[in-house]
């Protein structure tokens, strides 16, 4: 208990979580507005819309995150000076928020397809009956039933977003929890179990209640058919 004491003490951990919990947050944000933009692409009737909206999921589906990280510090900050912030920390931690954006839309685009597989066919042709246009069916009558036959793999993809924000270290993000837990295991090494243990144990106490309430919803929202 004392040299978990002493840890605590030494390094500000909760803070660490924070800047994480804040990476997560914001990148759930555009990577809901983009993955929403993305899925009313696929089933766009517009040919060229989809296959844009397809090579975009497929690109990103299949690159490893760590290489979309680094990519927006060497690539898109050293070579084509993509700046948010004249400040140090805070042009590196949107640097971050892109690229965790850019690679979770492509799974939320996914999910949300998933749920538009729960909504009858005959409900876009109702819309089309009613004289609705695709955007005005897709965004009052497909995309809320979408929402609600979607929780659970949503759920699932933004708690893999909270994991995925510790490669956020990749992209110079200094403060989040695994360049920390990386400090404190070089100069602390004879307590690596308590270390591991601690972070571990900070993202259990995340990431069960996401579980919880993405189950709750799951079947509160659930369509009765």
């Amino acid at each position: 208990m004392q040299d978990l004491m002493t840890l605590l003490s030494e390094y500000n951990v909760p803070g660490a979580f924070l800047v994480n919990i804040e990476l997560t947050l914001w990148s759930t944000l555009f990577s809901t507005i983009l993955g929403v933009i993305l899925v009313m692409m696929r089933i766009s009737p517009i040919p060229s819309l989809r296959t844009v909206a397809g090579i975009y999921v497929e690109l990103f589906k299949n690159l490893p995150l760590t290489i979309i990280m680094v990519f927006m510090v060497l690539g898109a900050y050293a070579q084509l000076k993509l700046t948010f912030s004249d400040t140090f920390s805070t042009n590196f931690f949107w640097l971050a928020v892109t690229g965790l954006s850019l690679y979770t839309a492509a799974f939320v685009c996914e999910s949300l397809r998933s749920g538009i597989n729960t909504v009858p066919l005959g409900q876009a042709e109702a819309a089309r009956a009613l004289g609705l246009n695709f955007t005005q069916a897709a965004v009052q009558i497909i995309l809320p039933q979408t929402f609600r036959g979607s929780v659970a793999p949503l759920g699932n993809t933004f708690i893999a977003l909270l994991k995925n924000s510790t490669v956020a270290a990749a992209a110079s993000v200094a403060t989040e929890t695994s360049t920390m837990m990386s400090e404190m295991i070089e100069y602390h090494a004879d307590q690596i179990v308590l270390i591991f243990l601690i972070f571990a144990f900070g993202y259990v106490i995340l990431i069960i209640p996401i579980g919880m309430l993405t189950t709750y919803l799951s079947n509160k929202l659930a369509v009765r058919r």
